[in-house]
């Protein structure tokens, strides 16, 4: 690590997934007309979730982070953001009473257009062309033309991103994310369920508690705190020259802040110690995440939290595991006795979808809702083991009934895959899906809740 840090020190440094652009110029003309837009988040918003995010550190809060694998300019529709944040809204409820503790509420939204990928080229048939990077980069046409790396793309990316934003800002303000309209749809959701028995408990407990409070006076409408929600966004920060040209002084700090997102995280392909991406991550102020997989070994991680988080403030640093099904036991123990044993302040959360992605006999990448689901009771249970937290859960999902993962409730197959298989990317858990998580995570919660209770009740015996 260079002693002195600046937006651009990162540019001294190897650098993995980064797109060549035909027109330097070109690309250093759009990002120096980034450099002059309006900041997309502000930096006193980022210290705030910071703030929140220390208490899921603590042990209380839980932190629900999940969205589109990567957004899509075509798909850049007001109903589309509806729909993901209503299915968000009533994920978060049912966290919320399971843990009877607050749920952190972060999008991957407003943002989210790059994506690493596996190979830097895509082969159909006979022909090669370099591979789909995600709409900030190329198209997902298979031509060499919509291949070519645009930085024009970048400006639009910005606006999308400004666009979604607003509109977030709006559903969470403005009566949307009345708890007794979440808590409507979530009546909806059970009563068509095929596994209503499930969440039917959970479901009427909700219904108490909101009818306890009218009783006692207090009208959701009234009452600003629960008609209103914290929300916020954040994305893979891969292309570092837009990260750059969206980073900012904080006036009232003095600090860097990254303003295209509150939250911004490193990739499980891109978390090198001495290169580009943790250079640039080491420097801003945001709370920012890493990605761990399979290859990162317990002395690695203890090197990475150092450099990204030196002060070990509370708050600022999430692990994010990405193991995969069968894997969690073999990886995650080592890890988190390290974290433990040099005293790290971190939040663990669990990424159940990245280790989980196969290929159906149809060729449709997929995910399988129980492979889904096993990756996460692991998760909970080694943190059981281990005396931790397990503190969330980080999903690619969509507020749109596709078919793109199999099982689940209404148990999509195979066969159902070319249906609505809408993903430009990765296969994501669709709205009934993602509130079946949330449900099945409750019980999670719940039974963890219960064993720290016990633990404090023998401490203090």
């Amino acid at each position: 690590m260079s002693e002195r840090w600046t937006p651009k020190s990162w540019r001294q440094k190897p650098i993995q997934q980064a797109p060549s652009f035909p027109d330097a110029k070109a690309l250093a003309d759009v990002e120096a007309t980034l450099a002059t837009f309006p900041p997309l988040v502000f930096a006193g918003e980022a210290r705030k979730l910071k703030r929140e995010l220390a208490k899921v550190a603590a042990g209380e809060a839980f932190l629900l982070q999940g969205g589109d694998c990567a957004e899509s300019f075509l798909e850049h529709r007001a109903d589309n953001i509806r729909d993901f944040f209503r299915v968000f809204l009533q994920m978060a409820v049912v966290l919320t009473f399971a843990g009877s503790s607050p749920v952190v509420k972060i999008g991957r939204v407003a943002g989210q257009f790059a994506k690493p990928r596996s190979s830097p080229v895509e082969k159909i048939g006979d022909v090669e062309l370099p591979v789909y990077r995600g709409d900030i980069i190329n198209g997902t046409e298979f031509t060499p033309e919509a291949r070519i790396p645009d930085p024009r793309r970048q400006l639009e990316a910005y606006r999308q991103s400004a666009a979604t934003l607003n509109l977030l800002r709006a559903f969470a303000t403005g009566g949307y994310a009345n708890i007794a309209h979440v808590h409507q749809w979530m009546l909806g959701f059970v009563k068509d369920s095929p596994q209503s028995h499930k969440y039917q408990a959970l479901s009427d407990r909700i219904s108490e508690a909101l009818d306890f409070m009218r009783a006692c006076g207090i009208d959701p409408e009234l009452h600003p705190e629960m008609r209103t929600t914290d929300f916020y966004t954040s994305h893979e920060a891969l292309l570092l020259g837009f990260e750059e040209a969206m980073t900012r002084v904080d006036s009232t700090s003095g600090d860097y802040y990254d303003t295209s997102g509150h939250m911004i995280w490193i990739g499980d392909r891109t978390r090198q110690l001495d290169h580009a991406h943790v250079e640039f991550f080491r420097g801003v102020k945001n709370p920012v995440g890493l990605k761990c997989g399979p290859s990162l070994k317990p002395e690695e991680l203890i090197r990475l939290i150092d450099v990204l988080n030196p002060d070990n403030e509370a708050g600022r640093l999430t692990l994010i595991t990405r193991f995969g099904q069968g894997r969690v036991f073999d990886n995650l123990p080592g890890l988190i006795q390290a974290v433990k044993r040099e005293g790290r302040a971190v939040i663990w959360s669990c990424d159940p979808m990245h280790g989980n992605t196969i290929k159906a006999a149809n060729g449709y990448k997929t995910r399988p809702f129980d492979a889904i689901m096993s990756e996460i009771k692991d998760f909970f249970a080694v943190h059981e083991g281990e005396g931790t937290y397990a503190g969330g859960i980080h999903l690619e999902m969509t507020g749109k009934n596709v078919t793109e993962c199999t099982g689940g409730a209404r148990a999509v197959s195979e066969t159902d895959l070319a249906d609505r298989y809408h993903t430009h990317c990765d296969p994501r858990l669709n709205a009934d899906q993602a509130i079946e998580v949330a449900f099945l995570v409750a019980d999670l919660l719940k039974k963890e809740r219960s064993g720290k209770e016990r633990r404090t009740i023998i401490a203090a015996e």
